[in-house]
């Protein structure tokens, strides 16, 4: 069934809690993979692009917030995906991408970032002024994020006014945990405590209010706090509902809003079924999602490696390798450790920095020459076993490699789809 997210917090005080997943990628296989399995399963499809990936500058995949809807939209029209089930979103918009500049330039990009989002159609607005611009602290106090929040807002609002339609839902809150997942190996993450989640409501309540957007404050739903769930290169932490009673009990004096969960990644569908149910209906996945991809492509790799004589051996992982240590930056301030370890890294972390190179030309074309290399070939069982068992229906069958991709990504999307109560 599709949900509407105005109506999770409902659905939470009625007893029958449902969540939704929020697609946080821009890799087309993933995005065709979720409205496949949207349209297959009737349920809605909400995607997500950050501030870094898309904004209206290009952001690192090079597409303005037009260009990303556009993209959703076409791979939607290909898959027989219904435009009423999509749900677009922006994700951590704010002067995020800018915060090495003084804060009003920074704070001026970013309304334009947010003009170019709700112009393009996405209802789904994170306002994010959390963090520190040029001379200032890393993370600011609730009350001066709360102002820039605010000034972020009625670029939103005006711009949904211009382009008519929907008005949009927000999300608010200043404790994000840090995207794409810490750097280091964690040992404990303490929840958002009661008191500052509290704090930041109320606070935002009030400054929204004293600028004249208490309509868009009627339409904030969510509020981003620490659940304790995170992932760093090389382990999870999982859900522990034991530590959150207080803070799940401040929905019960908030009653409009529920709580988004970020990086959810790599939890059970358990862990993430009680998050559900503790009121973090909506659940963000993104590396989780590339990281499942990037594992069927190398196995694929090596499939083709033992299959055919003259595809060579692994080209694909080969390919990478040379391409992200030609091009370091996208990895090596998050990626530390001797050559071996960051060797490791560049490929299996579950940060998933890699995602940030499939689009470049090089890899490209070491992915076709994979697709080239096995599109209609039988490929017999024992390979799918010895590299990607659960694969092993693909076997001995004309295979398309993006179908096997999908099919990976879906499994995936199934756990969240189950612990959202929505699992058909």
């Amino acid at each position: 069934m599709q949900v509407r997210l105005a109506e999770l917090a409902g659905l939470r005080r009625d007893g029958t809690p449902m969540g939704v997943t929020s697609v946080c990628s821009a890799h087309p296989v993933v995005l065709r993979a979720a409205l496949r399995y949207g349209k297959a399963t009737l349920t809605t499809v909400l995607i997500e692009a950050t501030c870094n990936q898309v904004n209206h500058l290009g952001g690192y995949t090079g597409m303005q917030p037009a260009d990303f809807a556009a993209l959703v939209y076409q791979l939607a029209e290909e898959e027989g995906c219904p435009v009423g089930q999509i749900i677009l979103g922006g994700d951590h918009l704010g002067p995020n991408p800018w915060r090495n500049r003084p804060a009003e330039e920074a704070m001026a990009e970013a309304e334009t970032m947010v003009t170019a989002y709700v112009a393009a159609g996405f209802r789904k607005i994170h306002l994010d002024a959390s963090m520190g611009c040029l001379n200032e602290p890393a993370a600011l106090d609730d009350e001066t994020t709360a102002r820039r929040a605010v000034r972020l807002a009625a670029a939103a609002e005006a711009a949904a006014q211009k382009a008519g339609g929907q008005k949009p839902v927000y999300v608010i809150g200043t404790e994000v945990p840090p995207p794409g997942g810490a750097d280091h190996t964690l040992t404990a993450i303490e929840p958002t405590a009661s008191d500052a989640a509290r704090k930041t409501i109320d606070i935002h309540r009030q400054v929204f209010a004293e600028a004249g957007q208490s309509d868009a404050f009627s339409r904030a739903i969510g509020l981003v706090v620490q659940p304790g769930v995170e992932f760093g290169n090389r382990n999870v932490i999982f859900y522990d509902r034991s530590k959150v009673g207080a803070l799940t009990q401040l929905l019960s004096d908030e009653p409009k809003f529920v709580f988004e969960a970020h990086s959810t990644d790599y939890q059970s569908v358990a862990y993430l079924s009680e998050l559900v149910k503790d009121g973090f209906p909506i659940l963000k996945v993104g590396p989780e999602l590339t990281f499942v991809l990037r594992e069927a492509l190398y196995a694929l790799d090596l499939i083709a490696s033992d299959f055919s004589n003259d595809y060579g051996d692994r080209p694909l992982y080969w390919a990478m390798e040379t391409l992200m240590t030609a091009h370091p930056d996208n990895w090596n301030r998050h990626y530390h450790g001797n050559v071996q370890e960051t060797r490791l890294l560049r490929h299996y972390s579950l940060s998933d920095r890699i995602r940030y190179y499939w689009a470049m030309p090089e890899a490209k074309a070491a992915v076709d020459r994979l697709y080239d290399a096995l599109r209609g070939q039988l490929l017999p069982l024992p390979l799918f076993w010895q590299h990607l068992p659960d694969a092993q229906h693909f076997a001995d069958i004309p295979i398309d490699p993006e179908a096997l991709l999908i099919w990976r990504v879906e499994k995936s999307l199934a756990a969240y789809q189950q612990a959202c109560g929505l699992a058909s």
